[in-house]
């Protein structure tokens, strides 16, 4: 059975969401910079540190990590930052 979605590796970045996270006191700008995109077809890109290793082994019933996908985790305060730029359902 084939993946019912697929990402559109052609599509550019279109608008961050919510704030830098040198802003918001999460990185010092050069390394480490967590954060959230919305690419120009809807899609939503994360950037984060990868803790799939991390997480594999406990993950929620009914969660998987499937071929080619990675957990990221980025800083709570980053999603709170970016929620009025998420519109609603």
């Amino acid at each position: 059975m084939g993946r019912t979605w697929n990402v559109d590796l052609s599509a550019p970045f279109a608008e961050r969401l919510g704030k830098p996270a040198a802003e918001l006191g999460l990185s010092d700008g050069r390394d480490e910079c967590p954060d959230i995109w919305r690419l120009a077809n809807g899609d939503i890109a994360v950037i984060g540190t990868d803790a799939t290793e991390a997480y594999r082994d406990r993950l929620p019933e009914g969660v998987r990590i499937g071929e080619g996908e990675r957990l990221v985790v980025i800083p709570g305060a980053m999603l709170a930052a970016a929620k009025p730029d998420i519109p609603d359902a």
